[in-house]
């Protein structure tokens, strides 16, 4: 935001409305909670003029705003070896938080980082350690540091790309094309990746992700409607590898595979697929999305949450 022009979000702040949302205190709220609170406040000030978020501006206000005492000092970009992003305390003349964001991430794994480093703020900056945290992509061997992880990656999807504006802009039912999906993503500043999981939490459609790297499964993830219709990949055991005549198989038919391409029964599944890859060249590895027809459940919903958006998949996988 270069300003929140229609209304500042320090008046609308000092409404009862957000005081009874909890925005006073950052403890025991929810990631969807505090996500959906903020959402509110700019749909207040912003109305329609407000995609992508600004991150940065929006936790600067709002810090000061609500804890003056203990505020976002700065949002800023430096190499960080081996981390995605930081919050760390400040301590001297000026008490406060310094949010880091690694330099070497485009713009839209930046918008996100800096996201997830606002969630770890409001929700969990009492419980931090003396030295701030240090998100490591893929570092979640501690219960501890999966859940607070695992809030702060929700947190930062439910406010970056709030479902009630996904659902007006892609309804549930809808059958989107790769450009559909671009322009969604450039919508809200993210990276491909993020918006179709974002997207496949809320479709009725049977849809699945899958990332691979060197002609194996590198990680995927199911729409519910394609989970319960047993269309998903496991990727715990033995390495599993794509099929030859796949378009993520095919590098040179990487125009068809933007366009899309529909392949015949035992290709992806036993059933006829529909196909959008993109050769992502900059990390050796492939998105892929299928899409399916309708089918009967064979089973009843998974009782899973949904996904980390912030692809911690992808980069164990570039690890290995």
């Amino acid at each position: 935001m270069t300003a929140l022009r229609k209304r500042r979000l320090p008046a609308i702040l000092g409404q009862d409305r957000f005081e009874v949302a909890g925005m006073a205190s950052s403890a025991g709220l929810a990631p969807t909670r505090w996500a959906n609170d903020l959402t509110q406040l700019l749909d207040l000030a912003k109305a329609e003029d407000r995609y992508p978020v600004d991150v940065e501006q929006l936790i600067l206000e709002i810090s000061r705003a609500r804890w003056p005492d203990d505020p976002v000092l700065g949002v800023e970009t430096q190499p960080l070896k081996g981390f995605e992003g930081a919050l760390v305390p400040m301590r001297g003349d000026l008490r406060g938080w310094l949010v880091i964001c690694n330099a070497s991430a485009n713009e839209g794994r930046r918008r996100f980082t800096v996201a997830h480093e606002v969630g770890h703020y409001l929700m969990h900056r009492h419980l931090l350690p003396a030295d701030g945290i240090y998100c490591k992509v893929g570092d979640l061997s501690q219960r501890d540091i999966r859940v607070i992880e695992k809030e702060a990656d929700t947190f930062a999807a439910s406010l970056l790309m709030p479902f009630h504006d996904m659902r007006r802009q892609l309804d549930p039912k809808a059958k989107p094309t790769l450009e559909d999906l671009g322009a969604l993503a450039g919508r809200y500043g993210v990276s491909l990746t993020a918006l179709v999981l974002r997207w496949l939490a809320y479709t009725e459609r049977r849809a699945v992700i899958v990332v691979s790297t060197d002609g194996y499964v590198l990680w995927s993830w199911s729409s519910a409607a394609a989970h319960r219709t047993g269309r998903f990949f496991r990727t715990s055991g033995p390495p599993q590898p794509i099929h030859e005549a796949s378009g993520a198989a095919q590098p040179a038919l990487a125009d068809r595979c933007r366009a899309g391409i529909v392949h015949p029964p035992g290709v992806w599944f036993d059933e006829e697929v529909e196909e959008y890859t993109v050769h992502a060249t900059a990390h050796e590895r492939v998105i892929t999305i299928l899409q399916m027809g309708d089918a009967a459940p064979r089973w009843r919903p998974r009782e899973e949450s949904e996904p980390d958006v912030v692809d911690r998949f992808e980069a164990l996988g570039r690890r290995r």
